[in-house]
């Protein structure tokens, strides 16, 4: 008895990417190599998705299902940072059966800028969501910093997690505790900068506003005075 085949041509598409990103180089692999692998037309390919690194960001969605759905709130009365390392643990352990292929496919990106930027603004949406499962706010004036601190901490750690063939993962898990330690330092630094810089910043905001007024102001002085000369004038009437 043979195994199902997924029903999804979509989640046909990025198993058949990870099989063959696995055993082969990443510039190497087609569009065309990859439909073949998946058993899909190049027209289904392209209504799935737009791209090769489009796949990427497809099996991005499917570990970000898989960690959300095992959420829980075993955590919720412990610290931000306890609650934060659990999600990302759990994060990698969802991406363990594609290790060999992102290992190899994160050695090839490395220089090539234009993807990594694109593969970032995959990771800051994973990563909105990861730290909403954590429980943790990304909202108000430095909730994009935390979400892009998060990406960094978590791309660190995968360096580690690439090598730790342990299956305790131990070096991992140290080296996911220090960047969020890390991470921690930095933001409690941003938000003391940021109570710092209160009492400038409300002055800045107050001299622009004070600026915008008196320009509105002129400006309605100007208006009155052509009124004014527009009644004067007897060409106003015509």
């Amino acid at each position: 008895m043979t195994d199902a085949v997924p029903s999804s041509p979509r989640d046909r598409i990025v198993d058949a990417l990870m099989t063959l990103a696995a055993e082969q180089p990443w510039n190497d692999i087609e569009i065309g190599e990859i439909a073949r692998e998946a058993n899909v037309t190049l027209a289904e390919f392209r209504d799935a998705f737009p791209s090769k690194g489009a796949v990427l960001a497809g099996l991005a969605r499917r570990i970000d299902r898989q960690v959300l759905q095992g959420t829980s709130d075993d955590l919720a009365e412990e610290p931000a940072r306890e609650r934060l390392f659990d999600v990302l643990m759990r994060r990698l352990d969802a991406m363990a059966p594609y290790k060999r292929a992102l290992r190899r496919i994160a050695f090839a990106l490395r220089s090539d800028p234009l993807s990594l930027l694109a593969l970032n603004g995959v990771a800051l949406n994973s990563m909105r969501f990861m730290l909403a499962a954590a429980n943790i706010s990304t909202e108000g004036p430095l909730g994009n910093l935390k979400v892009q601190g998060t990406v960094i901490a978590f791309a660190n750690t995968l360096e580690t997690w690439f090598t730790d063939d342990d299956p305790s993962h131990a070096r991992t898990m140290a080296r996911l505790d220090r960047e969020i330690r890390r991470g921690e330092r930095f933001m409690e630094r941003a938000e003391d900068a940021r109570r710092l810089t209160a009492p400038i910043r409300a002055l800045g905001q107050a001299l622009f506003e004070g600026v915008r007024g008196s320009g509105r102001r002129r400006e309605r002085e100007r208006d009155r005075r052509r009124d004014r000369d527009d009644l004067a004038d007897p060409a106003a009437a015509i």
